[in-house]
């Protein structure tokens, strides 16, 4: 059953309510020793080596995120090392994998299998666990091995971001070699995540954000290049940038966008007859624009939310194959640092993923 010395109990970073007098909303995540229960048939131990920040975490502290299970592990996101199982001839034994950020979605190409029971882990209650804390108990098929090539930080950074941007960029824009993929948003981790899978499949990208520096960072990973959608005509800047690397003609096959809004018109005559916009969130407005000049010109609008374990399996083996490397923004220290990452989620100004390193400072208790 052992690998080592399984261990009795466990810190992690739960969730407690704010009183109601607080304004704004903004939950505590505190720190805590929980007591690890026993392994059941198909159940393993993961002791956790590091685990990232998602924007989900902080929207369930603001309050804004549906189904928030108060005394819940916040984390959707997490890598370690198998060190227990129940079956004590477990392959996985003494493996390094991730856990599955999401329950409910097997293998069905269009949406989960059944209305409702999709679930991502991390402060509710389908599935009631998350992955900030130093041990996990998890079904064992609910663990894919990590690629070689990446360590635990590295791993960390995956699954969330790059089952969403995997499904957005592959599955529902069908990016392919040499084809014009805009996305928007460049610097959080799906975006970054996307602009790799594309660019590993032989597309030409080219992204917007607000912030000229995460355009450069984003050009020395491979981008063709970017413009500044605060700018108001930042259409007419992309024109340009396709002018000038496919010639006067080109136009963008298929825009990867997170924030809503007025996106469809602002690419109208940019993107081609037939071209896709995949919207995996609406962080600028919760609404979208369609218009019948939209329709004219069989011009798709997708919406697309995570992904199937199928999709993930599929994302990571290509992910093992191209050794694609997730971007890191920060590395924090220990659960303790915990409180730095919200705030450098407030700020929005990192490019990349935020992770953890799960320390031995604190040893469960054995």
């Amino acid at each position: 059953m052992m690998a080592s010395r399984i261990p009795e109990s466990t810190r992690a970073l739960v969730i407690k309510k704010c009183s109601a007098e607080a304004t704004p909303v903004y939950h505590h995540a505190v720190l805590e020793t929980r007591p690890l229960q026993q392994l059941k048939q198909g159940e393993v131990l993961v002791k956790m080596g590091a685990v990232s920040f998602n924007h989900r975490d902080l929207w369930i502290r603001l309050g804004q995120y549906p189904g928030i299970n108060f005394g819940s592990a916040f984390g959707a996101d997490g890598a370690g090392t198998v060190i227990a199982s129940a079956d004590s001839n477990d392959a996985l034994l003494n493996k390094r994998v991730f856990l599955t950020p999401m329950r409910g979605w097997e293998s069905k190409p269009d949406a989960p299998e059944t209305e409702g029971s999709f679930g991502i882990l991390g402060g509710g209650r389908n599935p009631p666990l998350g992955t900030f804390s130093e041990y996990v108990v998890v079904e064992r098929n609910q663990v894919i091995r990590s690629p070689d090539h990446l360590d635990d930080i590295q791993v960390s950074a995956w699954p969330l971001g790059g089952l969403t941007a995997w499904r957005a960029a592959i599955v529902n824009a069908e990016a392919s070699k040499d084809q014009n993929i805009l996305i928007t948003g460049i610097g959080g981790g799906v975006a970054l995540l996307a602009m790799q899978l594309c660019l590993a499949r032989g597309a030409n990208v080219y992204v917007t954000s607000g912030s000229e520096e995460k355009i450069r960072k984003a050009t020395a990973l491979g981008a063709k290049g970017g413009v500044n959608y605060k700018l108001k005509d930042w259409p007419s800047h992309l024109v340009a940038l396709l002018a000038k690397n496919s010639g006067k003609s080109a136009k963008i096959d298929a825009v990867l966008d997170s924030g809503g809004g007025d996106i469809i018109t602002r690419v109208n005559s940019i993107l081609k007859q037939g071209g896709k916009v995949v919207v995996y969130g609406m962080t600028a407005n919760p609404q979208i624009k369609f218009t019948m000049r939209e329709v004219l010109k069989n011009q798709r609008l997708i919406g697309s939310t995570m992904g199937s374990l199928k999709d993930l399996t599929d994302a990571t083996t290509f992910v093992s194959e191209h050794r694609i490397v997730p971007v890191v923004s920060h590395v924090l220290e220990g659960l303790e640092a915990a409180e730095e990452g919200f705030e450098l989620m407030k700020r929005g100004d990192q490019f990349g993923k935020i992770v953890i390193r799960i320390n031995d400072k604190a040893k469960a208790k054995l």
